[in-house]
């Protein structure tokens, strides 16, 4: 790889920041708040990287809860396409206090997209420590560590909450995103935001929540143009400006639903309309000593 300086980093992340700018618009903060995110260093990202993130901006670590969750249940997504209430209360539960379950996961490559998933780890995930989609069920034997990180300021409000997932086998940081709520343009009523610090900007993936029979819950990425849910690049530009590009060839769907106690995930990506991933998910709340391990079902449609 070639190296360009401190500002311009790694060729290959210098040339994808330059496609953002001259095939995407440039937009202030200010008018498109959804668009905010933090973004990373030319040198990489790694699973440290919030503590430093929030330290370079005035904020600390939180000290780590059992029940620390990556939203305040999903009632902070209700609106008028999507009733909370519908939902299983078990997979509420799990957005809610995310820290308290144990997930395991297995991969499924589609056909000729693993040689896509090889380059990709090669040239940008392993280098950056960040979107280590794993390659193989080998890379997931050991399972992963999964962190809930909430930043916060000297009154212990928390600022930002952020999900840092690392493979045991390999060691390498599989996801460190933030996660959140905002509302967009192009959708009724609030939607979940994932931020992806990348080298001068981010990979910010917002998607639409959906009930789904038996009471389950799907979060979609399914828009069309720039302003929808869906998939984009951000690169700074200016103090409170980013160049914005709106993949919408990139396409992403996670559907929970509980089965026999175990709330089960299919996590699918797809481009151009073909799918290329599926990850598996195994979801399932640590044993409490003298309590229940899973609050009282409801919900269906």
């Amino acid at each position: 790889m070639v190296w360009l300086g401190e500002r311009r980093g790694d060729l290959v992340d210098w040339v994808t920041q330059r496609w953002v700018q001259i095939t995407g618009r440039r937009v202030a903060l200010a008018d498109a708040p959804w668009l905010a995110g933090p973004s990373g260093s030319v040198r990489g990202i790694g699973a440290d990287f919030f503590a430093r993130w929030g330290e370079a901006n005035g904020m600390r670590v939180l000290p780590p809860g059992r029940d620390d969750g990556l939203v305040d249940g999903l009632v902070a997504l209700a609106g008028p396409r999507f009733d909370p209430q519908v939902v299983d209360a078990r997979i509420d539960d799990f957005y809610t206090h995310t820290a308290a379950y144990d997930l395991r996961i297995e991969s499924r490559w589609s056909g000729p997209f693993r040689v896509f998933g090889w380059l990709i780890a090669r040239t940008f995930a392993r280098r950056l420590a960040q979107l280590n989609m794993p390659l193989s069920n080998r890379e997931l034997r050991g399972g992963f560590e999964s962190r809930i990180v909430r930043l916060g300021d000297d009154a212990g409000t928390v600022r930002h909450t952020a999900w840092v997932r690392t493979a045991v086998e390999t060691g390498r940081p599989a996801f460190v995103g933030e996660y959140g709520t905002t509302i967009i343009p192009g959708h009724e009523g609030p939607c979940i935001k994932v931020v992806f610090p990348l080298p001068n900007g981010n990979a910010i993936i917002v998607l639409r929540p959906r009930v789904d029979a038996n009471a389950g819950l799907s979060l979609v990425s399914d828009g069309r143009r720039f302003g929808d849910p869906g998939f984009y690049f951000t690169v700074l530009a200016e103090p409170g400006e980013v160049w914005v590009r709106y993949v919408r060839t990139m396409k992403e769907q996670l559907s929970l639903q509980v089965q026999d106690g175990t709330i089960t995930a299919s996590h699918r990506f797809g481009v151009f309309g073909l799918p290329f991933l599926e990850l598996r998910y195994f979801i399932a709340r640590k044993a409490e000593p003298g309590g229940d391990d899973h609050p009282r079902e409801r919900g269906g449609t």
